[in-house]
């Protein structure tokens, strides 16, 4: 009687009756694995910027010096960082937020004309106004927007209508800007 015995199917190492061993996984590309994490080139990014400082930058993700010298030297994530800058010049983020740094040193401005007890009452107001404006937005603030509202009623000329068969549509309008046809354009004749 032969006994036929199934090849292992575990992991390499765990099989007793061999001599085989597990071979260690490859060590990963530091350099690569970094310049992936789009939260650290976002960080860095904000660095270039001076939206952080370096000891900010380095404490959250926990970078050593060796680690800092690394991604320094390496030209793939500095060409990432310098895209990541043009990106948030062209969409209004670096400008939003640095106009939010400059806006909060304007609240300690404005609560020390308030405070001061020989400036003018109505430069005292005015900063209180300011001040309040400030605080709180409110709706007034929200930008206006051309809004498209459809009702479209599914009932005919019934008296009897029902809430189901009402349709409404609420909705921004669309920017849009009409397209200049000239002499020179056949589009107009298509």
């Amino acid at each position: 009687m032969t006994t036929v015995t199934k090849p292992y199917r575990g992991l390499a190492g765990f099989n007793i009756g061999t001599t085989d061993v597990a071979t260690p996984s490859p060590v990963p590309d530091l350099a690569k694995s970094l310049r992936e994490n789009s939260e650290l080139v976002t960080s860095l990014c904000r660095f270039a910027e001076g939206l952080e400082t370096e000891s900010a930058v380095r404490k959250k993700w926990r970078l050593s010096e060796e680690t800092w010298e690394l991604l320094g030297n390496d030209d793939e994530l500095v060409r990432a960082i310098d895209e990541l800058k043009i990106q948030r010049v062209r969409s209004g983020a670096l400008k939003r937020e640095l106009a939010q740094g400059h806006i909060i040193r304007g609240v300690g401005v404005l609560a020390t004309i308030m405070d001061d007890p020989k400036a003018n009452a109505k430069h005292k107001v005015d900063a209180i106004k300011s001040l309040d404006a400030i605080a709180d937005p409110g709706p007034e603030a929200a930008v206006e927007q051309e809004r498209v509202h459809i009702v479209i009623n599914l009932t005919g000329d019934s008296k009897l209508k029902d809430p189901k068969d009402i349709l409404v549509i609420d909705a921004a309008a669309r920017p849009s800007t009409p397209k200049q046809i000239t002499d020179e354009s056949d589009e107009w004749r298509r």
